[in-house]
């Protein structure tokens, strides 16, 4: 039997080399589960190996041929030997980079969460990455009451969640934005706020009394805008550039320091409305293609999906 997965045999731009295969059908072995995909989650990263060899590297990825992208929504459908505390029938999210966006992954029990019911396909298949870096930079602030937060790019997949998750913990949050998102922040709790030229007299005089901590998810202009408004380095996280955050004692936590635990309770409050979770569009996954064009062009609110049905 032959499944589809989305494929690159060679390094470029992925509205060139990404494309839909048939592959042979994967079936469980001994201490895995097979799921059979709902929906898969879009990320930058994808974008960013298949384009960049060095990127690629990183990720242990040394020469294309490679299956594409991390994040996946499904039902476990074949359980292999040994594996105990999962069932044909129960329905998931997790992610498994480079095989996520097929037909079938097959994953490590241990990194499968449950799905709530609340939880719909669409947002459960778009949540590993982006949750887990969202939780684990809130996290990683211990933010109070008395913290305005800056977050950047923040209608986006993450910072939306960043928004939302510091404004639970009791900060005062501004977030730079397109003008068209400005209302959905609002309806966040957030102050919008428009990035580009003249952004840190913008911020000083939403913020008279100073900004405390910036969560970046834009890169080095939004770094050196929070540097500029006296922020203390060891209170501004970016995901967005290393390097430059390296020069400066930025810190860099992202994904890798939040795990299955944090990524059931954010499901569990996207399910219960306590958080929300846009999709900004869902693509089949013959038009992986088109969806990445979508993914790159920017201005996004949450996040883009393939699905599979």
């Amino acid at each position: 039997m032959m499944s589809r997965a989305v494929m690159f045999s060679a390094f470029g731009p992925a509205t060139q080399v990404f494309d839909v295969l048939e592959v042979p059908e994967p079936h469980a072995s001994a201490g895995q589960v097979r799921v059979r995909v709902k929906a898969a989650g879009l990320n930058p990263v994808d974008w960013k190996i298949a384009l960049y060899p060095p990127v690629a590297a990183a990720y242990h990825l040394a020469e294309p041929p490679s299956g594409n992208g991390n994040d996946f929504s499904g039902v476990i459908d074949e359980v292999g030997d040994g594996v105990t505390g999962w069932s044909v029938g129960d329905e998931v999210y997790g992610g498994r980079r480079f095989y996520a966006q097929a037909d079938y992954v097959l994953a490590d029990p241990d990194t499968l969460v449950a799905k709530p019911a609340g939880l719909g396909w669409e947002q459960a298949g778009a949540l590993d990455i982006v949750g887990r870096t969202a939780w684990a930079e809130v996290a990683s602030q211990n933010l109070t009451a008395a913290d305005t937060v800056l977050v950047t790019a923040a209608a986006g997949g993450v910072g939306v969640l960043a928004v939302q998750l510091a404004r639970r913990a009791g900060a005062t949050v501004i977030g730079t934005a397109s003008r068209e998102n400005h209302a959905y922040l609002r309806s966040l709790g957030a102050t919008p706020v428009l990035y580009g030229d003249g952004l840190v007299k913008r911020i000083r005089a939403l913020a008279p009394t100073g900004v405390t901590v910036v969560l970046d998810h834009h890169g080095a202009a939004s770094i050196q805008a929070g540097l500029d408004l006296g922020v203390d380095p060891s209170r501004i996280n970016t995901i967005a550039d290393r390097p430059f955050a390296a020069q400066h004692g930025v810190a860099t936590v992202g994904g890798a320091a939040a795990g299955r635990a944090e990524l059931a309770e954010l499901g569990q409050l996207i399910a219960a409305g306590e958080v929300d979770f846009p999709i900004e569009a869902r693509y089949p996954l013959e038009q992986v293609r088109e969806a990445y064009a979508r993914l790159q062009s920017g201005h996004l609110r949450g996040k883009i999906v393939l699905v599979t049905e």
